[in-house]
């Protein structure tokens, strides 16, 4: 990406309300350079520190609200959404995954989701997605590791995928369940 349109990409991202996140950089053993606003492992370093909120408190209403509609624990749709987004609505994955719950878009369509950008739509398309996962499944951890890495990959490898971003993922979001089911602040 030419330095002058990511400068203005930066700048826009100062202007407009809302679309603040850290930036993380990750550059690839081939050289390509990427950037996200969640690391996606020890590779990732801090690029850009921009301020926002970790979790309005109107999240938490919807992460209770989608979780009684579908029978989850709202604590782990808030983990999930801690670790997918860090609670940005406004996110965007280097993979095109969307939103608080970053979800794909095809994931989007299958769910009911018309604008992933909504969190209330999110949140609620994300929560009919994992809990059909879990019923699939039968159990958590393939639950999330179907939810990371797609459930073609658990039922391919009859189990977790042997991806170490998918068994972070799963540790991080177990961790952080723990964490809001005591009612800590992690």
């Amino acid at each position: 990406m030419p330095r002058g349109l990511f400068a203005f990409l930066l700048g826009f991202l100062f202007w407009v309300p809302g679309l603040r996140a850290d930036i993380y950089r990750y550059v690839a053993p081939d050289g390509r350079i990427y950037f996200t606003n969640v690391p996606m492992g020890p590779g990732w370093k801090l690029y850009l520190r921009t301020p926002r909120k970790k979790n309005p408190g109107d999240l938490d209403r919807l992460f209770e609200e989608a979780a009684r509609e579908v029978g989850l624990d709202p604590a782990l749709l808030k983990a999930v959404a801690r670790v997918e987004s860090g609670f940005n609505p406004r996110a965007v994955s280097f993979r095109g995954a969307l939103g608080v719950m970053q979800l794909l878009p095809e994931t989007a369509r299958l769910t009911g989701v018309r604008d992933p950008f909504d969190p209330r739509q999110n949140i609620f398309g994300a929560a009919r997605f994992l809990k059909r996962l879990l019923d699939r499944f039968g159990d958590l951890r393939l639950a999330l590791a179907a939810y990371h890495a797609g459930p073609e990959r658990v039922e391919r490898y009859h189990g977790i995928p042997p991806f170490p971003e998918t068994r972070r993922y799963i540790r991080m979001v177990l961790r952080y369940y723990r964490y809001y089911r005591l009612g800590l602040r992690p």
